[in-house]
């Protein structure tokens, strides 16, 4: 492992100007956030840069390594031939926080309890969870369960209370990071805040949302959201590497050490924060695994052993997010983005303290990809899906 002192060399050498708080918020979206829906505005893939099999994403992990971050790791498969690569502080078998790539197993089991009649997803939430989402304009009757789950339901996402931010994503971090956070609480959080829009007039990322989709997901079931993950997905599925924490600040092994700078300025030292409560996150990111389970999950989802094909068409009917980004689509829990070289693949980003993760398959599943950064201030892991599924990298 390198020491504390180089990785801050590394990182003051290659951090980007754009502020870390940004950086930060942006990777709890992406995980906890929308940051991974901003990706695909990065350049444009260079065709002249194009390698055959695996070397594009070699080297993309290299670039991530080279732009300071202290080591990335990825794992790929297609058609049965699986491939690991790292560079940096970093083990092929790593486990890692993948915050928001969680969201996809939270849909997951919604949309099962739906195929199993116990709940319909156009149902309001406001069945389901009586009087909690109401405040500042928001109406939990007029909000349906669909409506959280692809992010149209206009609820303020709780990441972006300044209150919250200070506490979680600064410096407070470091006072505040074995606090334990109820659901309910970090509902309560969003309505004293307006929402974005009247629900099914947009589309905004929301964190809030999929709190309240792993607390409907315990009114139906009666047990923690968290249970019915293990016990519908985790454990058919044979996904070993994967669980859902709680409140459990520790990483299981193996794992590298995750950081973080915490604050704006682009030469502040870096932080370990590899241990934190994940309460901050619940249903919306708070899960741990490694590549070779997400490829796994992925794959069984978009290949129909996780859904009936009724569930999964459900899943993978997507709506726009935003004008200047065309090519991509949020679904149920599942985001479409259309690759510089035309491909299609699906699957989620996720960003939490220290680590920035990317899970994506093509719509066969024939082809999977999951990759982890371990650290949290650049926006480098997309490039990765870029070059193993285009074979080509990023212009600089």
């Amino acid at each position: 492992m390198t020491d504390t002192r180089t990785v801050r060399t590394r990182a003051a050498r290659g951090r980007t100007a754009r502020t870390v708080r940004t950086a930060v918020a942006a990777a709890l979206a992406a995980g906890l956030t929308v940051g991974a829906l901003a990706a695909p505005a990065l350049a444009a893939a260079d065709p002249a840069a194009a390698r055959p099999g695996h070397e594009a994403t070699r080297q993309a992990l290299r670039a991530a390594v080279d732009a300071g971050i202290p080591g990335a790791v990825a794992q790929a498969g297609k058609d049965g031939a699986d491939w690991t690569g790292t560079a940096g502080e970093r083990g092929g078998a790593d486990r890692y926080r993948v915050g928001s790539i969680t969201k996809t197993f939270t849909a997951t089991v919604l949309l099962q309890l739906q195929a199993e009649g116990r709940i319909d997803l156009d149902d309001p939430v406001d069945r389901w969870l009586p009087g909690l989402v109401r405040g500042h304009g928001h109406d939990g009757r007029k909000i349906t369960v669909r409506q959280l789950l692809n992010h149209t339901s206009g609820v303020y996402s709780y990441t972006g209370d300044p209150g919250f931010q200070k506490k979680i994503f600064g410096a407070g971090f470091l006072e505040h990071r074995y606090d334990t956070w109820q659901p309910r609480e970090l509902v309560r959080i969003a309505m004293e805040h307006a929402p974005e829009f009247a629900p099914g007039t947009g589309w905004s990322y929301s964190n809030t949302n999929y709190v309240l989709a792993g607390l409907v997901i315990e009114k139906v079931t009666g047990r923690p959201y968290g249970k019915a993950v293990e016990n519908r997905v985790l454990k058919p599925l044979k996904l070993r590497a994967t669980l859902v924490p709680g409140t459990d600040p520790a990483m299981p092994r193996p794992s590298s050490r995750a950081y973080s700078p915490l604050v704006a300025d682009p030469g502040a030292p870096l932080h370990d924060v590899t241990e934190l409560n994940p309460s901050i996150a619940h249903a919306a990111g708070e899960m741990i695994s490694d590549s070779r389970d997400l490829r796994t999950f992925y794959r069984a989802l978009l290949q129909g052993r996780l859904l009936p094909k009724s569930a999964l068409k459900e899943m993978t009917t997507t709506v726009p997010v935003s004008p200047d980004l065309p090519g991509v689509g949020y679904g149920l829990g599942l985001m479409k983005q259309e690759l510089s070289c035309g491909k299609e693949v699906w699957g989620h980003g996720g960003g939490i303290h220290g680590s920035s993760s990317e899970a994506f398959a093509t719509r066969d599943g024939r082809h999977t990809l999951a990759a982890n950064l371990n650290g949290d201030w650049t926006g480098t892991s997309q490039a990765i899906v870029e070059a193993e599924f285009c074979g080509t990298l990023p212009k600089k």
